[in-house]
């Protein structure tokens, strides 16, 4: 039987689960749901911008919200909301309904996840965080493989509704479990701060507009230009605001601490690295290779395999060998599977594929565990609200970020070859994953600058395996 603390980080890990499967589970059910609505399916795709748009714009109030009206009212009233919007979703007769019920849905998840950790972390002592942190970095990895997968199966042999009525009794278990473990916190009462709410909303939600344009040929280069210039600059706004204003919507303080800052910055461009893969693997092995979408899907099961398998000895590895060794020498490990399945061709065994992904998945498994927990390692209580909003926001900036990185280095590898990226060679694929493989390897200087014994308050030297 795990303690409460456990059971609570296995319940906001379920729920960050749903909340990051329903931004890719209709993927490949787009078109069963296009000819429901009697629209193309290419404009369905609105579906999946405005969850993801959705999202990022309120992560920002997850935190003001959380010390406003008590973590546990928050955490269980977006849960009802998730849930409602996805009986919505299902209930859709047309496009603009779905669009509707899409953005409720990511509001919904925006509250859910960060609220749900900020408590995880704000109970968890410090030598347990390794332990919660690695069980809730599975859903980051597992929902984007499990996700397109489970999405075709369901919408070809059941109905596409099923993928969001099956949020129906998920919801009502975990408001039933959230009631028993999340204990009742005291409120904090705070201005709500308008300005920061409009200029960050406006900002994250025009840069991940850019970057989901960017990774759609159905949007023009310029206009997606055009919503990235002015998120950028929005953000800037937005950044001076906040260090400026009396009482910000969240504060910026963080990146002063520099175990949270490396993990943010480096952390950010591994993650981009990883997003990539369940964009580019699915189409080389589509499009270049032949497989069957069944076989595509089911060889990257295997890295979902690594991803679990590798939580058991998470904890040990790190308390033997520190996060700095550990994330120097399993980033070489990351960049070196990238490598391999960028020498993937039509006659590399299917055996030596499968030995590739699943231990890529164990090494991935690792990074993330590692940078996500050094994160929290010297952010005091006080700032353990703020740290999670920031990490929040650019952990679901790095996976739009990911597919748009992914789909433009294939774009630049077609260029190379004088080809399209809508026709992709091997040769395109295998160049996409090398620039991959670089752009992880670039991660790895942030974590030169790392002291040797960082986040070493969250070690314990006698952790048995």
């Amino acid at each position: 039987m795990c303690d409460r603390r456990t059971a609570t980080a296995l319940l906001v890990a379920g729920t960050m689960f749903m909340e990051m499967l329903d931004a890719t589970v209709i993927t490949t059910a787009l078109p069963a749901i296009a000819r429901d609505f009697g629209a193309a399916a290419v404009h369905l795709s609105v579906g999946v911008s405005a969850y993801l748009v959705a999202l990022t714009i309120f992560i920002p109030v997850s935190g003001w919200a959380a010390d406003r009206f008590g973590a546990r009212r928050i955490f269980m009233l977006a849960i009802s909301i998730f849930t409602l919007a996805s009986i919505l979703c299902a209930a859709s007769h047309n496009l603009g309904q779905f669009t509707l019920a899409r953005i409720l849905q990511g509001i919904g998840g925006a509250m859910m996840v960060p609220v749900g950790r900020l408590v995880v972390l704000r109970d968890m002592p410090k030598q347990r965080m390794v332990h919660a942190i690695a069980i809730h970095t599975w859903p980051a990895l597992v929902a984007p493989l499990l996700g397109p997968v489970l999405g075709g199966w369901i919408a070809t042999h059941w109905s596409w509704h099923w993928i969001f009525l099956l949020n129906l009794p998920l919801g009502l278990i975990a408001l039933v479990a959230s009631w028993r473990l999340i204990p009742t916190l005291e409120n904090h009462p705070m201005a709500f701060d308008t300005w920061g709410f409009i200029l960050s909303g406006s900002g994250f939600g025009m840069f991940m507009a850019g970057i989901e344009a960017c990774s759609r040929n159905d949007v023009s280069s310029q206009l997606s230009m055009m919503l990235l210039i002015a998120g950028i600059l929005l953000l800037a706004v937005t950044t001076y605001y906040l260090r400026h204003c009396q009482n910000p919507l969240f504060n910026l303080d963080p990146l002063q601490i520099a175990t949270f800052r490396i993990s943010v910055i480096g952390g950010s461009v591994f993650r981009i690295a990883i997003a990539s893969a369940p964009f580019l693997l699915p189409l080389m092995f589509q499009l270049e290779f032949s497989f069957s979408a069944v076989k595509a899907g089911t060889l990257l099961l295997w890295l979902f395999a690594g991803n679990l398998c590798m939580k058991t000895f998470t904890t040990w590895i790190l308390n033997r060998y520190g996060f700095k060794k550990v994330l120097l020498v399993n980033g070489l490990l990351v960049s070196a599977g990238f490598a391999a399945m960028a020498m993937f061709t039509k006659a590399t065994p299917e055996w030596l594929m499968t030995v590739v992904l699943f231990i890529s998945g164990m090494n991935r498994s690792m990074h993330f565990t590692a940078i996500n927990t050094l994160g929290f390692a010297d952010v005091p209580n006080a700032k353990m609200r703020d740290a999670n909003t920031l990490q929040a926001i650019l952990v679901q900036m790095n996976i739009g970020t990911g597919i748009a990185v992914g789909a433009l280095a294939l774009a630049i590898a077609a260029m190379i070859h004088g080809s399209s990226s809508s026709v992709a060679t091997a040769a395109d694929f295998r160049v996409a994953l090398w620039f991959i493989c670089g752009l992880s390897m670039l991660a790895m200087i942030d974590f030169l600058t790392l002291p040797k014994d960082a986040g070493g308050t969250l070690l314990s030297r006698k952790t048995p395996v």
